[in-house]
């Protein structure tokens, strides 16, 4: 088995995980907390693991998507009101991703960030519509080298070590409504309900370009394919989480240090890379932005029109021209467009994917409930359904996404 084989949707996805929003999400923690949040990486690490296998192996085993597996086995209104929950999620994200994309662009560039944003867009919907899948999927895998500034940043300023890894280690919790709404926006962020479904999708879309038929059907060696699944998805979300950590630690080091502890602007953002890019900080924090945002922003517009098109049987798949998809790729468009629409709120972008990662916290929880429910149905995955450790930690997954939402919630009416 080829490394191109072994390498594909997984480490995409963790790539994507490490998105506009997460980048945000990730530097307020650190700026706001220090070295306290680092705990949340290590404990994410396991459970978005899990899910992700959890979702890779749905469509590698059925050939289908999450929701054409939902179709069959939940009633029509539970069904549609996920696909919504989905769209409105990925709709928030992705306007707050093109909105940060514009305000870096122009803090780099100049101007306003409008055209800019309009320009992303543009780029990211045409891009998905009319290049190919596999030149497409071989720029996504080069984009993901854009999130290593913040490991040289964490490399090159002193660093507590000591307390780094007691902090990573050993939980530091706390009960005011600010590190609840920030544990709440880092499990949003970093278990996304966009990743779910764009797995499952691109597991089928492979089958679909190497011409094999789904593991079901025992036409292929199973215990190979579920290898890959696992060493694709642990890589991806081993790199995503690495870099999340290497985030609050930059940051934490930078900016809390100096007093930063509220990132209001994409400049203030900016100056956690500034100890390793000098007076090119700017810069280095646009391109991550940018390069993190061209590779979420299809992937957050592809799994929507992956569920919608899957809700209603209508052909979807990138790998199809878009002639033989047309509406499949019209949402691609058209929540493009949202999101280009939502830019023009009044709601400053940093602020936009902090929230955008709190929404996925709360959204994510039904979607979780709905993949584990058919992962572990026999009559969807025959002889491959998910069961065990992995089941139990898909469970636990959904269970802390419900905890931390709730309390953040009671303490915030308290």
């Amino acid at each position: 088995m080829g490394l191109s084989r072994l390498i594909g949707a997984g480490l995409i996805t963790g790539a994507a995980d490490d998105d506009p929003s997460g980048i945000v999400t990730y530097s307020q923690a650190g700026a706001q907390f220090g070295y306290q949040l680092n705990w949340t990486m290590l404990a994410t690490l396991p459970l978005l693991a899990a899910v992700q296998q959890i979702a890779a192996r749905v469509g590698r085993v059925t050939g289908r998507g999450v929701v054409a597996n939902l179709r069959d086995r939940v009633p029509r209104s539970i069904l549609l009101a996920i696909v919504l929950l989905l769209a409105v999620a990925n709709a928030i994200n992705l306007g707050a991703d093109l909105g940060a994309m514009g305000e870096v662009a122009a803090m780099v560039a100049g101007g306003a960030p409008h055209p800019y944003v309009l320009a992303f867009g543009a780029f990211c919907a045409i891009a998905q519509i009319f290049v190919s899948y596999g030149r497409y999927v071989r720029l996504l895998r080069w984009l993901t080298l854009s999130l290593f500034a913040y490991v040289g940043t964490a490399l090159a300023v002193a660093i507590p070590w000591g307390e780094v890894l007691k902090r990573t280690v050993v939980p530091a919790f706390g009960t005011t409504p600010q590190y609840l709404l920030a544990v709440v926006a880092i499990l949003g962020t970093t278990i996304a309900p966009y990743l779910i479904f764009w797995q499952a999708a691109e597991e089928v879309e492979d089958l679909e370009l190497a011409g094999e038929a789904p593991l079901i059907d025992g036409t292929w060696p199973a215990s190979l394919e579920l290898r890959r699944i696992r060493f694709d998805t642990w890589l991806g979300i081993g790199f995503s989480n690495i870099v999340g950590l290497f985030i609050i630690i930059a940051t934490a080091a930078t900016l809390h240090v100096a007093g930063v502890t509220d990132i209001a602007s994409a400049e203030q953002a900016a100056q956690a890379l500034r100890p390793i890019a000098g007076a090119f900080a700017a810069g280095a924090f646009a391109a991550g932005i940018i390069g993190t945002g061209l590779l979420a922003v299809p992937v957050l517009a592809g799994s929507a029109a992956y569920a919608v098109g899957e809700a209603f049987g209508r052909p979807v798949g990138l790998g199809r021209r878009p002639g033989e998809a047309r509406s499949f790729y019209a949402i691609i468009a058209l929540s493009t467009l949202i999101g280009v629409g939502l830019h023009f709120t009044p709601i400053p972008p940093m602020r936009a994917l902090f929230l955008s990662a709190v929404i996925n916290g709360v959204i994510v929880i039904p979607i979780l409930v709905a993949l584990l429910v058919i992962a572990a149905d026999r009559r969807v995955m025959g002889s491959y359904r998910v069961e065990g450790a992995m089941l139990w930690l898909g469970w636990i997954t959904a269970a802390a996404m419900a905890a931390a939402g709730i309390a953040a919630a009671l303490v915030a009416i308290a």
